[in-house]
């Protein structure tokens, strides 16, 4: 199956977990992928993982919260391929703080990230995606469809994400550009790791959340946002689709 043949697909967060999932199955479907990410040696593993399958693949450091560096990027994607078909906006990061003592900075950060960045990215991409008929897909998550505990600034990044998403989607529907978001629940993306718990964390809140059918892989979320990007979801704009084992069922 190569639904990204002669395809330029810029993927976000492309140097780790779900992001890095996506570059490679995209890569593998015969997409040329821009790989964006904060981490050089994040971007380096994808970008060799993906040549050595024989795909094609670019790297490119950035801090999408930063908007030179943005549009630095997406003007260098489009140098370096001359198009861009498809956005896949995976960066991002977490926190739980306990909502009454978290800091504005700390807040701010998540904000920044994942909900401000998510915006440059898709301001920077939108005139490019006008003129190939293209597609955007946004990292929201379950946190943006349910409370997630001590979670209030990751969860208000990704409702924020969810509702710019559907704007988005109406606002560009007749101009060719489709925009959807998945919204992961229980995978396995590395998010947590090294994560700080607030002292009094109450892990049975963190367990309700856990899915029906146990935590997949970051490659589970990979086909669902490869369909999505693809001419597959041709009829799929504005959504919200959840990848979360019936969590939310």
């Amino acid at each position: 199956m190569q639904r990204f043949s002669n395809r330029v697909v810029m993927v976000t967060g492309a140097g780790s977990g779900i992001g890095r999932a996506a570059a490679v199955r995209i890569a593998a479907e015969g997409g040329s992928v821009y790989c964006v990410d904060i981490s050089q040696a994040g971007l380096d593993e994808t970008v060799a993982t993906i040549t050595a399958a024989g795909g094609e693949a670019t790297a490119q450091c950035c801090d999408v919260s930063d908007e030179t560096q943005v549009k630095d990027t997406v003007a260098a994607c489009v140098a370096r391929y001359g198009s861009l078909y498809a956005l896949v906006n995976m960066a991002g990061i977490l926190r739980f703080d306990d909502t009454d003592a978290i800091a504005l900075d700390a807040f701010q950060r998540v904000i920044a990230v994942n909900l401000t960045g998510t915006l440059l990215l898709c301001r920077e991409v939108l005139p490019h995606l006008v003129e190939t008929r293209g597609s955007i897909v946004n990292a929201a998550s379950t946190a943006a469809l349910a409370g997630l505990p001590c979670g209030a600034a990751y969860s208000a990044s990704k409702g924020g994400v969810l509702a710019m998403t559907r704007s988005i989607a109406v606002e560009f529907a007749k101009r060719g550009v489709r925009a959807n978001c998945v919204c992961p629940g229980d995978i396995n993306s590395g998010m947590t790791t090294g994560i700080e718990w607030p002292p009094n964390m109450d892990f049975e809140l963190i367990a309700r959340i856990s899915s029906l059918t146990g935590p997949k892989d970051a490659e589970v979320m990979a086909g669902v946002i490869a369909m999505l990007a693809s001419e597959d979801a041709v009829h799929i704009t504005g959504e919200d689709i959840r990848v979360d084992g019936g969590t939310l069922s």
